[in-house]
C-alpha cells in the first residue's frame, strides 16, 4: 500500500502563484478556474514528492524520469494542444480564447504515444514519423519558423503564439525553411 501524501495549502498557493507569474511572463495563461487549477497544482506537487519531478497530474508517470521527460510539466505536448484545442491535456494551460470566455475547455485527445515510447534518437514524440511528415533521408518536412526579433527557431506546423525567448507575438515570426 502506498503512503498518503498531503500537501500543505500554503505550498499549493505558492506554486500556483509562481506558475501563474511564469506563465503570464512567457505568453501563456493558467486555467482561470482557480480551484480546478489548484487541484492540478496539488497533483504536480504530489508527483514531485512521489517521483522527484512534477509529472503531469493527468497522466500515469512511470517513476523513471528518463521515460517521463515528455510529461514533466510543462509537457512536450502543451503548445500543440493549445494550438489545436485551446488548452493542454490537463487544462492547466489555456489559450487567450478560453481565458476570455470565447471558447470552452473540451476533452483533448492524448498525443503521448502508447506506453510513452519516445522516438529513436530521443526526439520529442510529436516530431516522430508517426506525428510529422518526413522527407526521404528522415528530415522533417515541418516548416521552420524564425522569430524576427531574437532569431529563435522552431519546427512545427504553425509558429508559437508567443516567442519563448523574447515574448514577441506570433505575427513577428516568419517562415525560415
Amino acid at each position: 500500500m502506498s503512503e498518503e501524501i498531503t500537501i500543505p495549502p500554503e505550498k499549493i498557493d505558492a506554486l500556483y502563484e509562481r506558475l501563474d507569474r511564469e506563465a503570464e511572463a512567457s505568453g501563456y495563461h493558467l486555467n482561470p478556474d482557480r480551484e480546478f487549477t489548484r487541484g492540478l497544482v496539488e497533483g504536480l506537487l504530489t508527483n514531485e514528492q512521489r517521483y522527484g519531478y512534477p509529472a503531469c497530474p493527468c497522466r500515469l508517470a512511470t517513476g523513471d524520469k528518463q521515460k517521463d521527460l515528455d510529461v514533466i510539466c510543462p509537457c512536450d505536448y502543451r503548445d500543440a494542444d493549445l494550438v489545436d484545442w485551446g488548452a493542454c491535456y490537463c487544462a492547466l494551460y489555456v489559450s487567450d480564447e478560453i481565458l476570455e470566455g470565447q471558447r470552452e475547455v473540451q476533452s483533448i485527445p492524448e498525443r503521448r504515444p502508447p506506453g510513452g515510447e519516445r522516438p529513436p534518437g530521443g526526439g520529442r514524440p510529436q516530431d516522430s514519423p508517426a506525428h510529422a511528415p518526413q522527407q526521404p533521408g528522415g528530415e522533417s518536412t515541418l516548416p521552420v519558423w524564425r522569430c524576427r526579433v531574437c532569431g529563435y527557431l522552431c519546427a512545427r506546423e504553425k509558429p508559437p503564439g508567443v516567442c519563448p525567448i523574447c515574448k514577441a507575438k506570433r505575427d513577428r515570426f516568419e517562415r525560415f525553411w
